[in-house]
């Protein structure tokens, strides 16, 4: 944890320093290189006649596509994450799978996994269980894309069908329950590099034969993608409204592309108010095959 807190840093104080030395043909290279590349995401080629704009995407609540997203795009994810808690350590794992049969709709598949490691026994009926949390399958079009405001904007939704731990399939049945979770993007992109996006809804968690549970998600995300590439940092404030209280975790965060098809996003945890959560991580490693950049 610490190294990525020192990562984050250095990336900040180098592109601070930057800033403070850059001289105006360096400033000139810049904007060249942005207008480059962001011409060369957003302009369609002959087999896409739809414009997109070019978007930050959050690492931790990511997309289910690409906003504007246009036919034949497909992306592979595989992410790690540890959160310290009180009376144990929480690790996550997920695999995801998602894909635009055509322009401007998306469609995902995810299996998140959580293992737990315990420091308090005291109460072994209370610890959560080692599981496949859920089959997640979701959908997300993008209804609305504004190319002189760089604006656009999409509704999505997300079914979970919700899973009993490992030890328990035997005897009590592999699924427990549905989560049902709408939800509204709304992105702008500010200039060629500052960006800003609104992830929200609600998520209604409903146990076979049980009562249902909702709470509220609004997650914000501003992000400075770096010139010329899809490298970015920025944070994500992930805020949920359960049971009148607002919780809110701030998720600083950075993308470094490895190749043209593969980039890794790096996000660390700081939870602002739940006194039994500490601080956590999450990797994402993201490969697009097909992708080819025209650099």
């Amino acid at each position: 944890m610490k190294k990525i807190f020192a990562a984050a840093m250095a990336v900040c104080l180098t592109w601070h320093a930057y800033g403070q030395t850059e001289t105006d043909s360096t400033k000139l290279e810049r904007q060249y290189l942005d207008s480059v590349f962001i011409r060369e995401v957003e302009q369609p080629d002959i087999s896409h006649k739809k414009p997109k704009i070019l978007h930050a995407e959050p690492l931790y609540i990511d997309l289910i596509r690409d906003l504007g997203a246009r036919k034949g795009e497909k992306e592979w994810n595989i992410g790690f994450g540890m959160d310290d808690r009180r009376d144990f350590d929480e690790f996550h794992a997920l695999v995801e799978y998602e894909w635009a049969p055509i322009d401007r709709l998306g469609f995902e598949v995810e299996l998140p996994f959580s293992f737990y490691s315990f420091r308090n026994l005291e109460n072994p009926n209370s610890q959560p269980e080692n599981r496949l949390e859920s089959i997640k399958l979701a959908t997300q079009w993008t209804f609305l894309v504004k190319e002189k405001q760089n604006i656009s904007m999409a509704l999505g939704y997300i079914h979970e069908f919700e899973m009993r731990g490992f030890d328990r399939w035997e005897n009590e049945g592999t699924f427990k329950g549905n989560i049902f979770n709408p939800f509204l993007i709304a992105a702008k992109r500010w200039g060629t590099n500052y960006h800003t996006l609104v992830y929200t809804g609600p998520r209604i968690e409903k146990e076979f034969g049980g009562r249902s549970h909702v709470e509220y998600e609004i997650n914000s995300n501003f992000h400075y993608m770096i010139s010329g590439t899809r490298n970015f940092i920025g944070v994500e404030i992930n805020k949920v409204l359960n049971d009148g209280n607002l919780h809110t975790v701030l998720r600083p965060q950075m993308r470094v592309g490895l190749a043209e098809n593969l980039m890794v996003g790096i996000v660390s945890a700081i939870p602002i108010d739940n006194p039994n959560r500490g601080l956590g991580s999450f990797v994402r490693i993201i490969y697009e095959p097909g992708f080819r950049s025209m650099h």
